[in-house]
């Protein structure tokens, strides 16, 4: 019976994977096409703590822009920041851009809400385009991210992104992660399940939307506020759409904790803010899926056959994928992909049973409605001494 199940399980995960590289090769063929021209005043907001790989060279290319009139905002938290010395360096590197300095106070459990709070009070103009800080693009960045908001209906642009530069094997496997199986993933759930939600690496709405929605303070306290500040845009009747502009995450040097608590909080992201559909997580699993019936079944065709071709099927999407959006550099891991797979179902296993995160040093303890709070410093230290 459990086998039967497994089989039934590995078919409907090839079936996914055939549907997910078709959604993929659709979304990128039609959405080639120009931008139209509408450019309004753009505030760039950037929440900053710590420094990422290659920093200042992510942060020159929003220099860069071919747009008019925009400003970049950047925000810390902490006076101490050694971003900060870096943000200078940049604002002195281009003194014709409007750059600034944003000093941020705590206002929820947050702590990038917190400094978008802070830095959508304190800009001018009316388009808003939020940006993580490991962020790096390319000079038509804003035109054609912006570009969609022309149309009335729609209350947010997201872009997708691809994991650059990876130093090492953790790196490659993440980038490996982001190409081939969360981009198709995207694409599938923009299809059929209502585009209802937005991605961090890029959010691009008017600011009369975001106070409509209830402002960053309506997601001051949620771990997944990307995903919860598209679903409020939604809410208010508006469209979410994603970009055709991919934006690209310099990873470089990452270890493999740094990399187990990144994607160990995504997973709880997923977990706690779509929980019914959290379990299909499995069809995206064919490697996984099938190494399970080989344990089951032991040795014989039928326990290695279905394993044999979920590989096959999982490195040809792979390759379809990474030619349709650009990667052909990322074919170059594709060998690793079996260990991504499994690493990714050890990942679903870990957001599944646990309440805890860690982002950017700090640890949280994450609600069932998907509020997070920090755990207490006597608690931390205890967990420090053992």
């Amino acid at each position: 019976m459990i086998a039967k199940l497994l089989v039934v399980l590995i078919v409907l995960s090839w079936i996914y994977w055939l549907i997910a590289c078709y959604c993929t090769w659709r979304f990128f063929r039609e959405q080639a096409r120009p931008a139209r021209e509408y450019l309004p005043p753009v505030s760039i907001l950037k929440p900053v703590k710590g420094l990422d790989f290659s920093a200042r060279e992510n942060w020159a290319s929003f220099m860069r822009q071919d747009c008019p009139t925009y400003e970049v905002l950047f925000g810390v938290a902490d006076p101490s920041d050694v971003a900060i010395a870096e943000i200078e360096g940049v604002r002195r590197a281009f003194p014709e851009v409007d750059v600034r300095l944003v000093m941020a106070s705590a206002k929820g459990a947050n702590p990038k809400v917190a400094i978008l709070q802070t830095l959508a009070d304190a800009s001018r103009y009316e388009v808003l385009v939020v940006s993580d800080s490991d962020v790096r693009v390319a000079p038509d960045y804003l035109r054609r991210v912006v570009a969609p908001l022309a149309d009335e209906g729609l209350g947010m642009v997201t872009c997708p992104y691809r994991g650059a530069a990876p130093l090492t094997l953790t790196a490659r496997l993440e980038a490996l992660y982001i190409g081939v199986t969360f981009l198709p993933s995207v694409m599938v759930a923009r299809q059929y399940l209502d585009m209802r939600f937005a991605l961090g690496a890029t959010m691009a709405l008017r600011r009369e939307d975001l106070t409509r929605a209830g402002g960053f303070a309506a997601v001051a306290d949620c771990l997944a506020d990307d995903y919860q500040l598209g679903a409020a845009i939604a809410a208010t009747g508006k469209r979410v759409a994603l970009s055709d502009y991919m934006v690209s995450i310099h990873l470089g040097p990452t270890t493999f904790r740094e990399q187990w608590d990144r994607e160990v909080r995504w997973a709880r992201c997923a977990s706690v803010s779509r929980p019914l559909e959290y379990p299909a997580l499995w069809l995206t699993y064919s490697t996984a899926l099938g190494v399970i019936l080989v344990l089951v079944l032991g040795s014989g065709a039928l326990a290695w056959a279905p394993l044999g071709v979920s590989l096959l099927l999982r490195w040809a999407v792979g390759w379809w994928v990474t030619g349709y959006t650009g990667e052909e550099d990322l074919r170059r891991w594709l060998i690793w992909l079996p260990l991504r797979d499994m690493l990714s179902a050890l990942v679903w296993f870990a957001g599944a049973t646990g309440r805890r995160v860690v982002w950017r040093g700090e640890r949280y303890i994450v609600r069932a409605d998907g509020r997070m709070e920090p755990v207490p410093r006597r608690e931390r230290v205890s967990l420090a001494r053992r």
